[in-house]
């Protein structure tokens, strides 16, 4: 004979469930190939900062296990248009999921680790990333 389930059994259970599930997805992400777009104006000193400081990074960080697209705004205005580019440098993180972006100076390496979650951790509520 079937013993009666306890009314908060199931409760516990999607509990249990769910924690397994985030730990699978932070370890998948660590492990995730990311899909960065850099957009950027032209040939000026911040748009060749910024891509240089966004390679040194995913080096450093993300060493095979990246793709990333600069964007010329000025040669592609058509793209910038698509996505909704209001200023540049803004660099998209397409993949892995949630998309965000960071829009303005990318000099600030701790801000750009913190948003792309390269470290593991929760991403900041103080940093200027927005979920697409």
């Amino acid at each position: 004979m079937a013993q009666p389930k306890k009314a908060g059994g199931d409760k516990k259970a999607a509990v249990d469930s769910s924690a397994k599930f985030e730990k699978l997805l932070k370890k998948t992400a660590r492990g995730a190939h990311y899909t960065l777009r850099l957009y950027i104006t032209g040939t000026t000193a911040r748009s060749t900062e910024a891509i240089s400081n966004i390679r040194k990074l995913c080096e450093e960080y993300l060493a095979g296990r990246y793709d990333l697209e600069v964007v010329d705004i000025y040669q592609q205005p058509g793209q910038a248009a698509d996505a909704q580019i209001i200023a540049a440098p803004t660099l998209i993180k397409d993949f892995p999921a949630p998309p965000k972006r960071l829009i303005g100076n990318l000099a600030d390496r701790e801000k750009i680790i913190v948003g792309l979650n390269l470290r593991g951790d929760k991403p900041d509520e103080n940093v200027t990333w927005s979920t697409l």
